[in-house]
């Protein structure tokens, strides 16, 4: 019962690490949820900041989303205590963990809870939960990107495809999987909703490499 609540509590933890936030501000002295879209994800800092320093946080979100999830299944999957629980039990308790990881990035405890979009930590959970569909998934946002240019749509439109491919092709027997899945798609759009009305009144802006010049701190 222990391992229930403190693995969670832990991925949430992790999951609050504020990358976006705490690499501008040591390395630019610029908070970017002060700057651009005022969110603290990858798009932002690219925008605020430039490529590279939004290239790291990307690796660094992504990795946080891997992380809790790699931990489980490398030294808790096997233990005695699960060992006597259903596949089913088993599921939900990854959810948990994934899910716990993702609120994590989107209301971090470290800098007020204020956070990203989760899309970069939930990039790190698709490779772990779901690694027959990612590719296909990671194909469908950059080709959207590549051809409208919007990440924002990209993001919404690679969360649509998961549940509709891993109910077409994949693991349709893991039922927690997929309402998992469902639910993704409709935390993806909640989160975008003012990016889905810009959208709808074409003034999103568009993703492009840009760098704003701050003086280190």
């Amino acid at each position: 019962m222990l391992l229930l609540i403190a693995f969670p509590l832990l991925a949430y933890l992790v999951g609050s690490i504020p990358n976006a936030v705490w690499v501008g501000r040591v390395f630019y002295g610029v908070d970017v949820r002060n700057e651009g879209s005022r969110n603290a994800g990858t798009t932002n800092v690219i925008r605020v900041l430039g490529f590279k320093p939004g290239l790291c946080v990307l690796a660094l979100d992504l990795l946080k989303g891997l992380f809790p999830l790699a931990v489980l299944f490398m030294f808790f999957e096997k233990m005695p205590f699960f060992e006597g629980m259903s596949d089913d039990f088993y599921f939900w308790f990854e959810i948990g963990v994934a899910l716990a990881t993702v609120v994590g990035h989107v209301f971090p405890v470290y800098v007020g809870f204020r956070g990203g979009k989760g899309v970069a930590a939930l990039v790190g959970v698709l490779i772990m939960l779901y690694p027959q569909v990612f590719p296909f998934v990671f194909s469908i946002f950059f080709g959207m990107l590549f051809a409208f240019r919007y990440v924002s749509l990209s993001s919404i439109t690679a969360a649509i495809s998961l549940p509709l491919l891993q109910f077409a092709f994949f693991q349709t027997e893991k039922t927690p999987l997929l309402i998992f899945a469902i639910f993704i798609t409709i935390f993806v759009a909640m989160t975008h909703i003012q990016n889905i009305k810009r959208l709808l009144r074409r003034e999103e802006s568009k993703f492009v490499f840009k760098k704003t010049h701050y003086p280190t701190s």
